[in-house]
């Protein structure tokens, strides 16, 4: 479904783009008259983690503004009880719910912000629903714009998405991401959870979230790997390890388990997002690739690992003091071969059943990770 989306989106979204265009009359923005605005975030639930600051910035610009945001299913708990979010609505990627969104917002917002890298049906959104819009100025989408910004890629997305509302003269920049939201419900589920796995308040607890979203499953570091690397933290730190993932990576992380010496926790299937944010936020360590869990453990101020190679953690990396990025992609000749600014998200490059095949990650030994842990331990 994903890389129909994408596809559809990339094809149909470019001749879109390129037509609606012509009927832009870019203008500058009124910066003091902004009463209405709207955040579009459309993906996956890191990038949407790492948009908070900017909005948290508008906020502070904008004390007496509308904010609004448009999401959908699977990112959207991201943005649950936001201080600096009036109203957050969310749509379905298909075109009866794209249409239905455009006509019952036309025109509605004095100010609409497309935090959208790539994807060509946040900025025709943009186009119709506000008054003014804000996007990055590559490919087609830019010519619907009223403002743009270049995308740059030399930075974490926390400044690139920063750049966004820097367009209206915001000065603003943080070290660390807002705190992650979540219920009453939710903390009680997950102190049942962690009581009946035999987590005990002051165990030092693991978190460990070895899978990767669908549409680069070469960002996984190999599993011997981390069933190694959890069994010696279990060791040395006499800690507890408790797994997380979807539904989908729960017989996954079984063979992981299977591979360990010690006794891991399998919770993959188990958490709804929100529970999620509280599990981790209760956790003493966090160690994941480079995927939606490493950034929720970021927000919760958790110590994090994130292990990359297809990406770069200049870009990606655990946002926050102290928090580590391991990168030794060096060795590949096309990392990193994800650009999601460019629409590249590939697998891998190299054939799957050749040796090379995520050659990037299966440079990280876990005497690599291993030093990074010791490493986070110890502060």
């Amino acid at each position: 479904m994903v890389l129909i989306v994408k596809f559809v989106d990339r094809h149909l979204g470019n001749l879109l783009c390129g037509f609606l265009g012509i009927f832009n009359k870019k203008r500058a923005i009124g910066k003091s008259n902004v009463n209405r605005i709207l955040i579009i975030q459309l993906w996956g639930v890191g990038e949407s983690i790492l948009t908070l600051p900017s909005i948290e910035a508008l906020r502070k610009r904008f004390p007496k503004a509308e904010i609004s945001l448009l999401s959908t299913p699977r990112n959207g708990d991201v943005y649950y009880k936001n201080k600096d979010i009036d109203s957050i609505m969310r749509i379905s990627l298909n075109p009866f719910s794209v249409f239905g969104f455009i006509l019952k917002n036309w025109k509605k917002y004095d100010l609409v912000i497309d935090t959208e890298e790539y994807l060509n049906i946040s900025a025709i959104m943009s186009f119709f629903a506000g008054k003014s819009s804000i996007g990055y100025s590559h490919g087609p989408r830019a010519k619907l714009y009223s403002e743009v910004v270049r995308y740059n890629d030399k930075q974490h997305v926390v400044q690139t998405f920063l750049d966004l509302v820097r367009l209206m003269g915001i000065s603003y920049d943080t070290d660390k991401l807002p705190l992650l939201n979540f219920s009453k419900n939710d903390e009680n589920f997950v102190e049942r959870l962690l009581k009946s796995s035999g987590i005990k308040k002051n165990d030092f607890v693991v978190c460990v979230a070895p899978g990767a979203a669908e549409s680069a499953k070469s960002r996984i570091w190999p599993y011997d790997r981390y069933a190694e690397l959890c069994d010696e933290i279990m060791a040395r730190h006499k800690a507890k390890v408790i797994f997380t993932g979807t539904h989908d990576e729960s017989e996954l992380i079984e063979e992981i388990q299977k591979k360990m010496e010690n006794k891991a926790i399998n919770a993959a299937g188990k958490l709804s997002l929100t529970q999620l944010f509280c599990l981790i936020g209760k956790c003493s360590l966090f160690i994941g690739n480079d995927a939606g869990p490493m950034h929720v453990a970021a927000a919760q101020g958790i110590k994090t690992l994130g292990l990359f190679g297809p990406n770069l953690p200049l870009r990606f990396g655990p946002y926050g003091k102290g928090n580590t990025g391991l990168y030794k992609g060096y060795n590949c000749q096309f990392s990193p071969c994800i650009n999601v600014h460019k629409g590249q998200v590939p697998d891998c490059l190299y054939p799957r059943n050749s040796n090379d095949y995520q050659k990037c990650m299966k440079n990280i030994s876990v005497d690599d990770a291993l030093k990074e842990v010791e490493k986070l331990v110890s502060r």
